[in-house]
């Protein structure tokens, strides 16, 4: 499971988020923590995850390789979490259901080697799984 600070980074004491972003942090916090308890469920032998990218203010944004200029990362509206072997891309590939049972979007894992992006927001496109 994921915390605030986890989430946070330590970027919210040089950058600090909008009171509307810490907000979308909880919010994130809440719904992927729900969504890793039922991969945890399913798969007990899984790795215990942790955050590659949460918070990213504009100016770490712009620094990041690969950034979209207009990242669900700078509102907190969105997470990257470790992945290495790709297990939870998958099982979250194959169990859709549980990602919209807890409104959350993934980036499709031919874009994300290494790890998984999970949003709030709906994409463009509004699927579920999306590509960049």
């Amino acid at each position: 499971m994921i915390t605030r600070e986890d989430y946070l980074m330590g970027r919210d004491k040089t950058y600090p988020p909008s009171e509307a972003s810490l907000r979308n942090a909880e919010e994130t916090i809440y719904r992927v923590n729900l969504l890793l308890s039922f991969y945890y469920q399913a798969v007990p032998a899984a790795e215990r995850t942790k955050v590659t990218s949460g918070y990213r203010p504009p100016i770490i944004n712009s620094a990041t390789p690969n950034a979209a200029p207009r990242s669900k990362h700078m509102t907190c509206e969105a997470v990257d979490l470790s992945d290495p072997e790709g297990e939870l891309d998958e099982w979250c590939l194959d169990n859709s259901k549980a990602l919209e049972q807890v409104g959350l979007w993934q980036e499709h894992p031919a874009a994300t080697k290494g790890w998984t992006h999970l949003q709030i927001v709906p994409p463009k496109s509004g699927k579920r799984v999306f590509y960049p």
